[in-house]
């Protein structure tokens, strides 16, 4: 079984974004909303997602908001709130819709300098009504703006990882916008906010004050393993404990688009604490010139490290994720017909 572990729902109607343009009209006085659509409208939009699997030979993904839109820094913690319930509800009707293929996950409704507590009440919704199985944090919820967000270990955060400790749901820290004009928000701002998550969650003790908090660092921890002595250097200077022991603590997801990259990524690692992820028809959608496949068609850089076992491999494609997000079934995943 595969099982790509991140999935945003980037070829969501347009009906989605129109929706979100009146809000920033009206953001003075936010509303809540529901978009207006069919079902067989958004089968449509789900068709290039399914195929893709399908030729690939993908069993199933975590199907979440796009990680872009999520816009925790516009407006208040209201338009925040309106604008995740209403992404929310549109993947859990896309998810019943695939129910097979597409597993849900969602946004939270994080507002600047507002607790992450207020995000409690939408997360045990979307766990209790929607059948969610885990969420999408923001590391850097006013995108880089005032007022800052704490660190990732800070007691700021505290409420929430309490909740997702008593949910035993995993949370893949992805950032959103950057308000910083000097960085790309694909190109480094990613990438950038990765690494400054991985160093943040090993340098301190927070999972020493939450021993089952499950959380998933995207995109190969942005520049972690090629700075992996860095980490542990500064971690011997401090008087720290080992960064190759606080590290067995994280999970990271393989949304790298380079074979050697991947490898060094799950030899530092090691096998079992990494999952499978491409984030098809997001950054790395485009068409490698060298090659003639698209970037994000990764499955084969995974099955052709030879010093994998079979069990790694099978661990690394859906058995560390099954284990991770324990409240999918395996039994109801699968290539399957849409709608059976």
């Amino acid at each position: 079984m595969i099982i790509d572990s991140h999935a945003h729902y980037t070829t969501a109607p347009p009906e989605l974004d129109a929706w979100r343009g009146r809000q920033l009209g009206t953001m003075n006085r936010p509303t809540p909303g529901s978009l207006k659509l069919s079902d067989d409208r958004i089968l449509e939009s789900l068709q290039a997602p399914i195929a893709r699997m399908d030729a690939l030979g993908i069993d199933a993904m975590i199907f979440s908001p796009r990680a872009s839109g999520m816009g925790h820094e516009i407006g208040d913690a209201r338009a925040s709130l309106y604008w995740t319930q209403l992404n929310n509800d549109l993947i859990a009707r896309a998810c019943s819709l695939a129910p097979t293929r597409l597993v849900p996950a969602g946004q939270l409704p994080q507002s600047p300098g507002v607790s992450p507590a207020n995000c409690v009440e939408e997360a045990r919704r979307c766990l209790d009504d929607l059948g969610f199985v885990g969420f999408n944090v923001n590391p850097d919820v006013a995108a880089g703006g005032q007022p800052f967000t704490p660190a990732m270990s800070d007691e700021w955060w505290y409420p929430l990882y309490e909740a997702l400790s008593d949910f035993d749901v995993p949370a893949l820290i992805h950032a959103s916008a950057t308000a910083n004009p000097a960085l790309h928000m694909n190109g480094s701002h990613y990438t950038s906010a990765d690494a400054a998550v991985v160093f943040d969650l090993c340098w301190g003790d927070l999972y020493d004050r939450f021993p089952d908090l499950k959380l998933v660092v995207p995109h190969g921890g942005g520049s972690a393993p090629f700075n992996w002595n860095r980490h542990r250097a500064l971690h011997v200077q401090h008087g720290k404990v080992p960064f190759e022991e606080r590290v067995k603590k994280v999970f990271f997801d393989t949304a790298v688009y380079d074979a050697d990259a991947m490898e060094m990524l799950i030899r530092k690692v090691g096998p079992d604490n990494i999952i499978y992820a491409s984030e098809p028809f997001g950054t790395a959608k485009s068409t490698d010139p060298e090659t003639g496949r698209p970037f994000d068609e990764t499955i084969e850089f995974v099955t052709g490290i030879d010093w994998l076992s079979p069990d790694d491999r099978d661990k690394i494609f859906a058995g560390n994720l099954l284990r991770l997000y324990n409240r999918i079934d395996a039994s109801r995943v699968g290539r399957q017909e849409v709608g059976s």
